[in-house]
């Protein structure tokens, strides 16, 4: 019974990454119905900034996570003010094409300039560590402090939209944008900085990403796979739906991975499928910000 105990808490641990790299893609779909087919690739981007940035200060720098966030947050807001906010409007089609050469182009930029080679950022013992928990479980430091981490991301940002202008502003031009253009915002701006928000997310779970395992530039496909369905099964414009939604994927994964060495990946797409069957709105879902 403790052996899968402790199948489902490293799981659900597994979800704590997962969540982080699906939350910036809940963020641009929940405020501007954004569908980004190449957030995986921005994923694995940020990855490799923190990767340059680690080269640049030394890999035990405490300001390689910073630093990328700060990267990526000002990459999000360029890419979403020059381009992005061009093509949105009631047609999905224009962001899905234009996002999807941005996916071809983020990729081959990476393969341009740090080869197809795997990396991975050094992080001493971290990787190795673990502690114990009652009833004899055994967690891994870097697992258990990338959950911490979502969790705390995951209550700051439900505090910005609970308590700040910001957030209300968020939440506003989600549900009735054309009410809050007329109201004198500036709705370009509000968009830019909510990409801006979520490419910061997207770079913490890519730093903990390149942590946990190498990392690769033609990996962006697989993780965009990973974050839809975590969204997707949460409900889609469900913050925290999000986070369960990635550690049903974590914990279906190794639960398939115990049954069949080769089944880990594969059981996360069928818990996709079983919920889609079943409950196609997600476990979730929230129509609109309340």
């Amino acid at each position: 019974m403790m052996h899968w105990i402790n199948i489902v808490v490293q799981g659900g641990l597994i979800g704590g990454l997962y969540a982080l790299m699906a939350i910036g893609l809940s963020l641009s779909f929940g405020i501007m119905r954004l569908v980004n087919i190449a957030h995986g690739d921005l994923t694995v981007m940020s990855a490799f900034i923190a990767l340059a940035i680690a080269a640049w200060l030394g890999a035990g720098s405490l300001l390689i996570l910073p630093l990328a966030i700060v990267a990526m947050a000002l990459l999000g807001y360029a890419l979403q003010r020059v381009l992005l906010n061009r093509v949105l409007g009631t047609d999905l089609l224009p962001p899905l094409l234009v996002t999807f050469g941005l996916s071809i182009i983020i990729q081959n930029g990476l393969l341009e300039i740090f080869s197809a080679d795997t990396r991975i950022l050094p992080s001493g013992s971290l990787v190795t560590d673990s502690i114990s928990l009652a009833g004899g479980l055994r967690v891994g430091v870097l697992p258990l402090l990338t959950f911490v981490v979502a969790l705390g991301v995951f209550a700051l940002l439900q505090a910005l939209f609970s308590w700040t202008r910001l957030g209300r502003t968020f939440r506003a031009a989600a549900d009735d944008p054309q009410t809050v253009k007329l109201m004198g915002v500036d709705n370009r701006h509000v968009y830019a900085l909510a990409m801006g928000l979520a490419m910061a997310v997207t770079a913490i779970g890519g730093y903990f990403f390149v942590l946990s395992t190498t990392v690769g530039p033609a990996e962006g496909g697989a993780r965009l796979i990973y974050a839809f369905e975590a969204v997707i099964i949460g409900g889609l414009g469900s913050l925290w739906g999000t986070l369960i939604g990635a550690m049903v994927l974590g914990i279906a994964q190794s639960l398939a991975l115990q049954i069949n060495p080769g089944w880990g990946i594969l059981g996360g797409h069928l818990a996709f499928l079983l919920i889609l069957m079943f409950r196609p709105q997600g476990l979730f879902p929230v129509a609109k910000h309340h």
